[in-house]
């Protein structure tokens, strides 16, 4: 069969349109964060990731699942040499943190006296980043720094020191790029804050 060089196609574009609110499973969600906000400080973490760590060679290691939206965006604007991996951690259930923490996918890379960037999607509590680190720590990095997407000072139960901020955010449950409740939601390019009835 002979290619028609003749033949046109049109492209196809596929845009999500923005939706004021959603609905995931029993609850209803209004956009509290634009996708084009979001793109914005991610650019802005990453340049300062650039800035300061530009001959350290350092490995960014991404906590699935809900931090792959948020690394995917940062790493396409970092412009040092550097490697990506990927740990899975649990901790939540829900809306909320079941307290309890576990390491499902682990990495395999040597870290001794590497420069590691722990990529996080958002910390509340900060008991999953801190066991995270003391985890990382036995393995004998060069230094641990943090890049979380969200942050919520207020509901820290430990003394962190996060890196590189892209926003704070209040103490609401909230779900979209890369975020979810019970496992949905994590494909909207927004943010989400649950609505409380």
């Amino acid at each position: 069969m002979e290619w028609n060089k003749n033949r046109t196609f049109a492209p196809l574009l596929l845009i999500q349109p923005v939706m004021d609110t959603i609905q995931i499973k029993d609850k209803q969600f209004s956009i509290s964060i634009k996708e084009e906000d979001i793109l914005k400080e991610v650019k802005r973490v990453a340049d300062e990731i650039n800035r300061d760590l530009k001959d350290k060679n350092p490995l960014f290691l991404s906590v699935l699942n809900g931090s792959f939206m948020f690394t995917a965006d940062l790493m396409k604007h970092i412009a040092i040499p550097c490697e990506v991996s990927f740990v899975k951690l649990a901790s939540y259930q829900g809306v909320s943190s079941t307290g309890t923490i576990k390491e499902v996918i682990g990495i395999n890379e040597d870290i001794a006296g590497r420069t590691i960037v722990i990529v996080e999607d958002i910390v509340d509590t900060g008991l999953t980043m801190q066991r995270l680190i003391e985890t990382l720590g036995t393995r004998h990095p060069k230094e641990i720094l943090i890049a979380s997407l969200l942050v919520k000072p207020e509901k820290l139960k430990v003394k962190l020191d996060i890196n590189y901020v892209a926003m704070e955010i209040p103490n609401d449950f909230i779900v979209g790029y890369g975020l979810d409740y019970d496992g949905y939601g994590r494909n909207y390019p927004d943010i989400y804050t649950v609505v409380e009835e």
